[in-house]
C-alpha cells in the first residue's frame, strides 16, 4: 500500500467558498500540475460544504507549486492552502501533550454538558416538541 506516496502528493485549501464546485478548484489549481483527485470536504449530516477541500496531484512537485497559490483570491476569498498533513501516529490527539481520553468540548465541565439541560441543544432531543428532526 502506497498510501503515504498519495499525502504527499496532496495539498489541503481551507477558506473555500461554499459553491464552489471541483471543477473550479481544477482550473484555479490546474497550472500547478495533473490534479488526480478533488475532494470538497461536506458535513456529514447536512451534506453542506464544510468549507475546505483536498486536492491530490500527480507528483509532488505540483503540491510546491500549488502552495505558492496560498492567499490567492477564488470567488472573492483568500484560499489557506498548506501540503496535505499526514496523520502520523505522533500527530494524533492525545499524543505527548493533548488532552487525551475523550478530547471534546471545553475541559473540565464533565462529559454531558455539566448535568441535565446544556448538553445537546437544551436537553432530549426533541421529545414532545412535535417531533422536530433538523437532519
Amino acid at each position: 500500500e502506497q498510501k503515504p506516496a498519495k499525502d504527499s502528493c496532496s495539498i489541503y485549501v481551507g477558506q473555500v467558498d461554499y459553491t464552489a464546485t471541483p471543477e473550479e478548484l481544477v482550473s484555479h489549481f490546474s497550472a500547478c500540475g495533473t490534479i488526480e483527485r478533488v475532494t470538497i470536504v461536506c458535513d456529514k449530516y447536512s451534506g453542506r460544504p464544510k468549507g475546505f477541500a483536498y486536492l491530490e496531484f500527480q507528483d509532488e512537485s505540483s503540491v510546491e507549486n500549488a502552495v505558492k497559490l496560498d492567499g490567492s483570491e477564488f470567488k472573492g476569498r483568500n484560499l489557506k492552502v498548506t501540503p496535505k498533513r499526514v496523520n502520523l501516529p505522533q500527530f494524533q490527539r492525545g499524543g505527548p501533550g493533548g488532552r487525551g481520553g475523550r478530547g471534546r468540548g471545553p475541559p473540565g465541565r464533565g462529559f454531558r454538558g455539566g448535568g441535565r439541560g446544556r448538553g445537546y441543544r437544551g436537553g432530549f432531543r426533541g421529545g414532545g416538541r412535535g417531533g422536530y428532526h433538523p437532519y
